[in-house]
Protein backbone atom coordinates (compact mmCIF):
# COMPACT_ATOMS: atom_id res chain seq x y z
CA UNK A 1 0.00 0.00 0.00
CA UNK A 2 3.14 2.53 0.12
CA UNK A 3 3.96 1.80 -3.29
CA UNK A 4 4.60 5.09 -5.46
CA UNK A 5 4.80 5.94 -8.45
CA UNK A 6 7.78 5.24 -10.77
CA UNK A 7 9.25 6.21 -13.55
CA UNK A 8 8.32 2.64 -15.20
CA UNK A 9 4.33 3.90 -15.76
CA UNK A 10 3.35 2.57 -12.63
CA UNK A 11 0.89 5.59 -10.88
CA UNK A 12 1.02 4.33 -7.60
CA UNK A 13 -0.85 1.77 -5.34
CA UNK A 14 -3.15 4.67 -4.10
CA UNK A 15 -3.73 5.84 -7.49
CA UNK A 16 -4.80 2.31 -9.00
CA UNK A 17 -7.09 1.66 -5.97
CA UNK A 18 -9.27 5.12 -6.46
CA UNK A 19 -9.45 4.65 -10.39
CA UNK A 20 -10.50 0.87 -10.17
CA UNK A 21 -12.32 1.30 -6.58
CA UNK A 22 -12.57 -2.55 -6.28
CA UNK A 23 -14.81 -4.36 -3.91
CA UNK A 24 -12.24 -5.44 -1.99
CA UNK A 25 -7.96 -4.06 -1.70
CA UNK A 26 -6.11 -6.78 0.51
CA UNK A 27 -2.87 -5.26 1.82
CA UNK A 28 0.37 -7.43 1.75
CA UNK A 29 3.57 -5.95 3.41
CA UNK A 30 6.02 -6.72 0.58
CA UNK A 31 8.40 -4.25 -0.93
CA UNK A 32 8.59 -2.84 -4.04
CA UNK A 33 11.52 -5.58 -5.22
CA UNK A 34 9.74 -8.60 -3.90
CA UNK A 35 8.52 -10.99 -6.42
CA UNK A 36 6.26 -12.41 -4.15
CA UNK A 37 5.22 -12.81 -0.65
CA UNK A 38 6.72 -14.36 2.00
CA UNK A 39 5.00 -13.13 5.60
CA UNK A 40 2.11 -11.24 7.10
CA UNK A 41 2.24 -7.89 8.66
CA UNK A 42 4.01 -7.30 11.93
CA UNK A 43 1.21 -6.08 14.40
CA UNK A 44 1.16 -4.88 16.64
CA UNK A 45 4.62 -2.93 15.82
CA UNK A 46 3.41 -1.90 12.44
CA UNK A 47 -0.13 -0.70 13.57
CA UNK A 48 0.20 2.85 12.67
CA UNK A 49 1.49 2.98 9.53
CA UNK A 50 -1.41 0.58 8.49
CA UNK A 51 -4.27 2.45 9.63
CA UNK A 52 -4.09 5.44 7.31
CA UNK A 53 -3.96 3.50 4.22
CA UNK A 54 -6.79 0.93 5.43
CA UNK A 55 -8.84 4.04 6.57
CA UNK A 56 -8.14 5.81 2.95
CA UNK A 57 -9.23 2.72 1.03
CA UNK A 58 -12.73 1.71 3.64
CA UNK A 59 -13.43 5.54 2.47
CA UNK A 60 -13.41 4.74 -1.02
CA UNK A 61 -16.07 2.05 -0.40
CA UNK A 62 -13.49 -1.05 -0.29
CA UNK A 63 -13.41 -3.99 2.02
CA UNK A 64 -10.16 -4.20 3.68
CA UNK A 65 -7.98 -7.35 3.93
CA UNK A 66 -4.88 -7.59 5.56
CA UNK A 67 -2.68 -10.55 4.76
CA UNK A 68 -1.45 -12.11 7.98
CA UNK A 69 0.34 -15.25 9.09
CA UNK A 70 -1.41 -17.73 11.89
CA UNK A 71 -0.19 -15.46 14.38
CA UNK A 72 -2.93 -14.91 17.31
CA UNK A 73 -1.83 -11.64 18.80
CA UNK A 74 -0.70 -9.93 15.34
CA UNK A 75 -4.78 -11.40 14.22
CA UNK A 76 -6.20 -9.26 17.15
CA UNK A 77 -4.19 -6.66 16.78
CA UNK A 78 -5.60 -6.14 13.07
CA UNK A 79 -8.67 -5.52 14.11
CA UNK A 80 -7.24 -2.43 15.35
CA UNK A 81 -5.64 -1.18 12.12
CA UNK A 82 -9.98 -0.61 11.05
CA UNK A 83 -9.65 -3.37 8.59
CA UNK A 84 -12.77 -6.10 7.80
CA UNK A 85 -10.67 -9.16 7.12
CA UNK A 86 -7.67 -11.03 7.00
CA UNK A 87 -6.14 -12.75 4.67
CA UNK A 88 -4.03 -16.18 6.21
CA UNK A 89 -0.64 -16.54 4.50
CA UNK A 90 -0.71 -19.85 4.03
CA UNK A 91 3.22 -21.34 2.68
CA UNK A 92 3.35 -22.96 5.67
CA UNK A 93 0.16 -25.05 5.69
CA UNK A 94 1.06 -26.07 1.85
CA UNK A 95 4.70 -26.64 2.83
CA UNK A 96 3.03 -29.16 5.38
CA UNK A 97 0.44 -31.21 3.39
CA UNK A 98 3.62 -31.34 0.80
CA UNK A 99 6.08 -33.08 3.34
CA UNK A 100 2.93 -35.61 4.15
CA UNK A 101 3.26 -36.53 1.04
CA UNK A 102 0.28 -34.11 -0.40
CA UNK A 103 -2.09 -35.79 2.07
CA UNK A 104 -3.57 -34.54 5.63
CA UNK A 105 -0.61 -35.92 7.44
CA UNK A 106 1.24 -35.36 11.19
CA UNK A 107 2.71 -31.77 9.93
CA UNK A 108 -0.68 -30.83 8.29
CA UNK A 109 -2.84 -31.40 10.95
CA UNK A 110 0.08 -29.13 13.27
CA UNK A 111 -0.07 -26.49 11.01
CA UNK A 112 -4.14 -26.53 10.21
CA UNK A 113 -4.45 -26.25 14.01
CA UNK A 114 -2.21 -23.01 13.76
CA UNK A 115 -4.21 -22.42 11.45
CA UNK A 116 -7.68 -22.70 13.42
CA UNK A 117 -6.07 -21.26 16.40
CA UNK A 118 -5.67 -17.64 13.76
CA UNK A 119 -8.87 -18.10 12.72
CA UNK A 120 -10.52 -18.39 16.14
CA UNK A 121 -8.73 -14.78 16.52
CA UNK A 122 -9.88 -13.35 13.98
CA UNK A 123 -12.95 -14.53 14.58
CA UNK A 124 -13.21 -13.15 18.46
CA UNK A 125 -12.04 -9.62 16.60
CA UNK A 126 -14.37 -9.55 14.83
CA UNK A 127 -12.77 -9.78 11.55
CA UNK A 128 -14.00 -11.83 8.50
CA UNK A 129 -11.40 -14.10 6.85
CA UNK A 130 -9.77 -15.34 3.76
CA UNK A 131 -6.91 -17.15 3.08
CA UNK A 132 -4.17 -17.30 0.26
CA UNK A 133 -0.72 -18.65 -1.11
CA UNK A 134 0.24 -21.66 -2.64
CA UNK A 135 -3.46 -23.37 -2.06
CA UNK A 136 -4.09 -25.37 -4.85
CA UNK A 137 -6.50 -27.69 -5.85
CA UNK A 138 -5.33 -30.83 -3.70
CA UNK A 139 -4.63 -29.00 -0.16
CA UNK A 140 -7.42 -27.08 -0.49
CA UNK A 141 -9.77 -30.12 0.14
CA UNK A 142 -7.80 -29.84 3.80
CA UNK A 143 -7.84 -25.90 4.44
CA UNK A 144 -11.93 -25.34 2.92
CA UNK A 145 -12.63 -26.84 6.65
CA UNK A 146 -11.16 -23.88 8.27
CA UNK A 147 -14.26 -22.41 10.55
CA UNK A 148 -15.79 -19.37 9.35
CA UNK A 149 -13.31 -19.52 6.26
CA UNK A 150 -15.17 -16.77 3.37
CA UNK A 151 -12.44 -16.74 0.58
CA UNK A 152 -9.53 -18.50 -0.86
CA UNK A 153 -6.92 -16.89 -3.42
CA UNK A 154 -5.82 -19.90 -5.53
CA UNK A 155 -5.44 -17.91 -8.70
CA UNK A 156 -1.85 -18.70 -9.13
CA UNK A 157 -2.48 -22.59 -9.18
CA UNK A 158 -5.92 -21.97 -11.04
CA UNK A 159 -4.16 -20.59 -13.76
CA UNK A 160 -1.53 -23.26 -13.88
CA UNK A 161 -3.85 -26.31 -13.80
CA UNK A 162 -5.85 -24.46 -16.77
CA UNK A 163 -2.70 -24.19 -18.69
CA UNK A 164 -2.19 -28.23 -18.28
CA UNK A 165 -5.91 -29.08 -18.38
CA UNK A 166 -7.78 -26.38 -19.88
CA UNK A 167 -10.27 -24.01 -18.29
CA UNK A 168 -13.26 -26.21 -18.07
CA UNK A 169 -10.93 -29.43 -16.76
CA UNK A 170 -9.36 -27.04 -14.43
CA UNK A 171 -12.81 -25.68 -13.36
CA UNK A 172 -14.14 -29.27 -12.87
CA UNK A 173 -11.06 -30.69 -11.04
CA UNK A 174 -12.08 -27.78 -8.22
CA UNK A 175 -15.99 -29.29 -7.81
CA UNK A 176 -14.92 -31.91 -6.08
CA UNK A 177 -17.60 -32.43 -3.21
Amino acid sequence: PFAGPNDGGYPGFDALVEAARPDQVTLVPDADDQLTSDHGWDLPAELERVRAPVARYRALGARVSLFMDPVPEAIRAAADTGADRIELYTETFAAAFEADGRRAGAATRAAMARFVAGAEAARAAGLGINAGHDLDLDNLVVFRDLPELLEVSIGHALVTDALEMGGYGAVLAGATP
